[in-house]
């Protein structure tokens, strides 16, 4: 796969992803791309941290502005396996970041749940990147939570 693709940006938050499941985290992972550079990693962290606000976008939004020295993540780039939540497209609004592209929608709790306009007026969206492989991961995560 050739880099700096969306593909291949969404394949390291899907490996994010599996590191949250091995800890027995909803796998949910994310990545930040600045330029053609990954500058943050992350996945969920809620039972690790016992902090519900420990989701994957939340870190990765955290290691960025920490790397980049500011709070904006102007001309960078959000790559997650799953759609962000209200929380998470808050935050990314607040940070101005200029792309999010998502895998896997969240019909029950997505940000688009309550309308797109949640986000940054000028952050571009794009989804369904690796959609069935995101799913994939969330719904073997959820069928063996419920075994």
């Amino acid at each position: 796969m050739e880099p700096e693709t969306d593909e291949y940006y969404m394949r390291m938050a899907i490996a994010e992803a599996a590191r949250a499941a091995e800890r027995d985290e909803v796998p949910v992972g994310a990545v930040i791309v600045a330029g053609k550079s990954i500058i943050a990693r992350a996945h969920n962290l809620t039972e690790t941290l016992n902090d519900p606000t420990a989701h994957a976008e939340m870190q990765a939004i955290t290691a960025a502005t920490s790397y980049l020295g500011g709070k904006y993540l102007t001309d960078c780039t959000l790559y997650v396996t799953v759609e962000p939540c209200v929380m998470c497209a808050g935050a990314l609004a607040w940070s101005q970041i200029s792309v999010v592209v998502y895998g896997a929608p969240d019909p029950k709790k997505g940000y688009t749940t309550t309308g797109a306009e949640i986000l940054h007026p000028k952050t571009e969206v794009r989804s369904g990147v690796l959609s069935d492989e995101c799913s994939v991961l969330m719904k073997k995560f959820f069928a063996k939570k419920r075994q």
